[in-house]
């Protein structure tokens, strides 16, 4: 069943770019087209690239990262930290790379910023940490699988593209966005010791649909005040083109 839904969802998120670029040929805008290749490069780079090799190297980057000496609580954020880090260098990049779609700086992109820095410490990861640590929390608690946790995440930020940046039209594109922030904490996830020496008890079917829900609530004692850093006190630009 796990197969099934991640070819589903593969299919699925290659669709999304040749949609986008059917509306850019129809509507012959410069900014569609360039957001149209910058999805399919972020597919391709992210999802198949990046995703590709995790699978494949899973089980010695487990290993390796389980013979760390750090609290197991301590790895997993800052490896969902790292890899959240890599996702924005291809974003950042895509945005970067307008002028060959087509398109002007600033007239199609996929990040607020054309500066990695600034995507990465006033934009996105450092919002995402808070998630990352509320998803530790959890698993604390409850074992839930590495595939559970893929999608859950991908809920999540799926939920944080509509509510934050795109409206609800971001639901649609919920197979990448799957992908995009589900690969931020699958490994991190698969890199967990076992349940028994974390304390964690077995999940069931509803703590996985509880833990959406849970992440933004446990999330918000230490997200609001970075929001509200970011925007209030550094009034911080929320897009720079």
């Amino acid at each position: 069943m796990q197969k099934a839904v991640i070819v589903i969802l593969l299919v699925l998120a290659a669709l999304f770019p040749a949609f986008l670029g059917a509306v850019a040929l129809h509507e012959g805008s410069a900014m569609a087209r360039g957001i149209a290749s910058m999805a399919t490069g972020l597919i391709g780079l992210w999802i198949f690239g990046a995703g590709t090799l995790m699978w494949r190297l899973r089980d010695p980057i487990r290993a390796a990262v389980r013979r760390i000496p750090l609290n197991w609580r301590v790895k997993f954020v800052l490896f969902c930290i790292l890899l959240a880090c890599a996702e924005e260098a291809v974003t950042v990049t895509m945005t970067n790379l307008a002028p060959l779609f087509g398109a002007r700086i600033g007239e199609a992109y996929i990040t607020a910023s054309t500066n990695y820095l600034d995507v990465i410490l006033l934009h996105s990861v450092i919002v995402f940490i808070p998630l990352f640590i509320a998803l530790m929390l959890i698993l604390a608690r409850y074992d839930l699988s590495p595939f559970a946790v893929f999608l859950i995440f991908g809920i999540v930020g799926t939920i944080c593209e509509a509510i934050f940046i795109a409206g609800p039209s971001a639901l649609f594109g919920f197979p990448m966005w799957s992908f995009v922030y589900g690969l931020m904490v699958w490994l991190p996830a698969y890199s967990l010791p076992p349940a028994e020496t974390r304390g964690a008890r077995p999940a069931r079917w509803y703590h996985a649909i509880l833990a959406v829900p849970a992440i933004f609530i446990l999330a918000l004692p230490l997200l609001l005040p970075i929001v509200f850093i970011i925007t209030s006190v550094l009034k911080h630009p929320s897009i720079h083109f």
